[in-house]
């Protein structure tokens, strides 16, 4: 053999070893991430070629699955009640993937995960019957909070203060899931994702914004716990008007009469005096304000109920004149509906705040339990008198202050108003907040947050008392029953 048959020959054997070398990656390394890859059609024929498990709400499943006309993908997702429960189960679409529950189970619903497996189907690699999801959601909480924002654009949160069972949310405008969950659904998929009010987006979890005057109930929790003022009738020092610390602006209070002048943590409550929290704020400083707001949640790196909420956030860095505006719920400040519901917890249970979440346990096909979800871990946010002072002086506002809207005969009820400026110079239609919680007859409790970013009713009767309070009130009504 001449030399140059010799150095082809050991050239083509070298491509042969590297094409060997090459498979043989791909099959043992690189398999799972092509298996794995969104656009590998298989996954998607695998996971629809049978019924998906169910999300189940009060004992009732609100998803299905129908068979399809034809194609390689043999069964669609289904949902009863879709633009209810939306919020709660995201969709779980042939062509644009899972988001929410139906994304965070996906492999237990379409039966891949190892824990469905008997000892026969794992050798067999045979795959399982499905699992269900069930949640902690009440379906009356859940429909009185529908029902009540109506054609609001908003979002309301429903929590047991006890144990942290999330029992209601609802983010509007919604979606149904059905009508993007098969496979030439393009046509709705493009008219949600550019609607301006995007209805895909979970206002309960995934918008934060200015919380308003209900952050005022954060800045009171501080000065109590600090000592800067003994108990909620104690006066404060709060000059009124009062101007933001080295500027000329004046802060103004929303009743020029209101009786804001060095007035107590329950009166300033009861009229949401803006000099009293503003002036409270630069009292304390910016870090234990702060601080107060971290026990809260506020910065959290994350938050996963299971569904992972955004980031509420309280600002660093600030002047004094900042810090004065975030004593009132704006400048930096931002908050979740579920942020502020957990606030009113804390202070219903007694100081402590119990992780927030709203999947009880999954199961098998046959009902046996994979996993649960206990009540979540209480933490003591701020001490127990505290919390009693600052529940009488909720109850204050609702009984004759800014939140008569949400009484409920029968029942405790307590609760701030806010309203937050939206667009620059406020030149926007502020945001309406309510946040609160009642305790019936029987002792049984709920705490509720609600947010309404728009409505048909005038800017001059936007307030969390017109319009976020009596969704608030169905909510505890219905949690109570």
């Amino acid at each position: 053999m001449n030399k140059t048959i010799r150095h082809a020959s050991v050239f083509a054997l070298l491509l042969v070893l590297a094409l060997l070398v090459r498979a043989t990656w791909v099959q043992f390394h690189d398999s799972k991430a092509l298996a794995d890859d969104k656009l590998n059609r298989r996954n998607a024929i695998e996971q629809y070629a049978y019924p998906l498990g169910d999300i189940i709400v009060g004992g009732d499943a609100v998803t299905g699955s129908k068979r399809t006309a034809g194609g390689d993908l043999a069964y669609q997702r289904t949902y009863k009640n879709g633009p209810l429960y939306a919020g709660v189960t995201g969709y779980s679409s042939q062509v644009y993937g899972a988001t929410q529950l139906e994304g965070i189970y996906k492999d237990l619903l379409d039966g891949t995960d190892n824990r469905l497996k008997n000892p026969l189907d794992t050798l067999t690699d045979k795959r399982a019957d499905p699992g269900d999801v069930l949640t902690t959601i009440d379906p009356g909480v859940q429909k009185a909070a529908y029902k009540a924002l109506g054609d609001k654009k908003g979002a309301a949160v429903a929590v047991d203060p006890k144990t942290g069972k999330i029992l209601g949310m609802v983010s509007t405008p919604s979606y149904d899931p059905s009508k993007i969950s098969g496979s030439t659904d393009g046509d709705a998929w493009k008219a949600l994702t550019t609607d301006e009010d995007k209805p895909m987006v979970n206002r309960a979890l995934r918008q934060p914004l200015p919380p308003g005057s209900t952050f005022k109930l954060v800045v009171a929790a501080a000065a109590l716990e600090d000592g800067l003022y003994g108990s909620v009738d104690e006066k404060t020092a709060s000059p009124n008007p009062y101007t933001l610390p080295g500027t000329r602006t004046v802060l103004k209070n929303e009743s020029a009469s209101a009786p804001c002048e060095n007035a107590t943590i329950r009166t300033a409550l009861q009229y949401s005096c803006n000099n009293v929290f503003a002036k409270m704020a630069v009292d304390l400083g910016q870090d234990k304000v702060k601080a107060q707001a971290e026990k809260f949640g506020f910065n959290a790196d994350h938050l996963d109920v299971p569904v992972r909420a955004s980031e509420s956030g309280y600002p660093s860095d600030m002047d004094k004149a900042q810090t004065a505006l975030t004593g009132i719920g704006q400048f930096d400040v931002t908050a979740t509906p579920l942020q502020m519901a957990m606030v009113s917890a804390a202070i219903s249970n007694g100081g402590e705040l119990a992780a927030p979440h709203m999947v009880s346990k999954v199961t098998d096909s046959d009902g046996n339990v994979l996993q649960e979800y206990g009540d979540g871990d209480a933490q003591r946010v701020m001490g127990s008198a505290t919390a009693e002072g600052l529940r009488s002086a909720m109850e204050t506002v609702v009984e004759k202050g800014t939140g008569t809207n949400a009484r409920i005969p029968g029942a405790s009820v307590g609760g701030k108003t806010g309203t937050a400026q939206h667009g620059e110079n406020n030149s926007k239609t502020p945001y309406a907040w309510f946040t609160s919680y009642a305790k019936g007859g029987d002792g049984k409790k709920v705490a509720v947050a609600v947010i309404v970013e728009s409505s048909d009713a005038a800017r001059s009767e936007v307030s969390g008392n017109g319009l976020a309070a009596p969704v608030a009130s169905a909510m505890m009504r219905a949690a109570l029953r």
